[in-house]
């Protein structure tokens, strides 16, 4: 069983962010290989959620072969922005009535038209046909997330977008994570979010000192229900450290077993975090009580020794504004 579906034991009906990968093949016409799907009987991407300490393109390769019976050699994940699946419109619900948001990263890779003569999904009932589709006369599609990537291709190619339909408000602003927790405790649970690089005109980089575990962290934090990667960075700036940028830039994404992360108190994340650069940053510096004890400004050869840092996550995000600096 999946994640998602024990998730949905203690959870009911109501909206979670699933952790998912969209598996974009074309053929040598540039045509794209859709499954109708054995829910909706509407078609959509091969792709699906995430499981614990997975990450993104072993994912899609186990998506692909799971609803299609096929490898592809040169799948890859799409660069950000256009790989980033996240947002208010991005809300999907299930016939059996589970909600969900997507969020995560597309993937795309070349097959042969042929290798659909080999094609064996398997006997999940996920899959009931495949077809190539011109993105010029695409069937009609099972959600938003499938339309959102169908219109980033379309784009590609000079088409207009296909309208999306309309979603409900997301929730309010909460704290979603947490109220999983007390119904879990404290096995895996996805942490999707984001960090932030944010720089004074001293090339000094902000780090903010976590307060539940004394080591030194980014801007930054957990997306909520509803909310695009861009959103929770922005909000996650300002509750942290008073802050706003005029733009974000994102950088990378960050999934995997590398990032797990384990709590003081046990609990473990997976984090799925996408990495912002912020530029034309305002406001005075107001770290926020009780969160965040303590910050610093750092040079690239004077940041804190990676004992001091929190977590593979932050250390990775690290490297990648130390690179960027040589």
């Amino acid at each position: 069983m999946s994640s998602l579906m024990e998730l949905r034991k203690v959870w009911g009906n109501a909206p979670l962010l699933a952790v998912s990968v969209g598996v974009f093949i074309h053929d040598e016409s540039g045509r794209v290989l859709l499954q109708r799907r054995g829910d909706d009987g509407l078609w959509s991407e091969p792709g699906g959620a995430l499981e614990p300490g997975e990450d993104f393109l072993t994912g899609a390769h186990r998506e692909l072969l799971e609803e299609t019976g096929l490898s592809c050699p040169d799948l890859a994940l799409i660069p950000l922005p256009d790989g980033l699946q996240d947002g208010p419109e991005l809300h999907g619900r299930y016939p059996n009535g589970h909600e969900i948001y997507v969020v995560g990263l597309r993937a795309q890779g070349h097959l042969p038209a042929s290798a659909l003569a080999q094609a064996a999904p398997d006997d999940s009932g996920e899959t009931l046909e495949l077809r190539w589709w011109p993105l010029d006369n695409v069937p009609p599609l099972s959600s938003n997330a499938n339309r959102t990537s169908m219109n980033i291709l379309r784009a590609r190619v000079g088409l207009p977008p296909l309208p999306l339909v309309p979603t409900p408000p997301p929730p309010p602003i909460g704290n979603h994570l947490m109220d999983l927790r007390k119904l879990i405790g404290s096995r895996p649970l996805f942490s999707p979010g984001a960090n932030v690089l944010v720089t004074d005109d001293q090339d000094r980089l902000l780090l903010l000192r976590h307060g539940a575990t004394g080591l030194w962290a980014l801007p930054g934090g957990g997306l909520e229900p509803g909310e695009s990667f861009e959103l929770c960075a922005a909000r996650e700036l300002f509750e942290e450290t008073g802050l706003k940028a005029a733009r974000l830039e994102p950088l990378e994404m960050f999934a995997g077993p590398d990032y797990r992360f384990t709590y003081p108190n046990g609990d473990v994340v997976d984090n799925v975090s996408v990495l912002y650069r912020a530029h034309g940053v305002t406001g005075d510096l107001t770290p926020q009580d009780g969160e965040v004890p303590g910050v610093g400004w750092f040079h690239a050869d004077e940041l804190p020794d990676d004992e001091e840092l929190s977590g593979e996550l932050i250390r990775a995000n690290l490297r990648v504004w130390r690179n960027a600096q040589s």
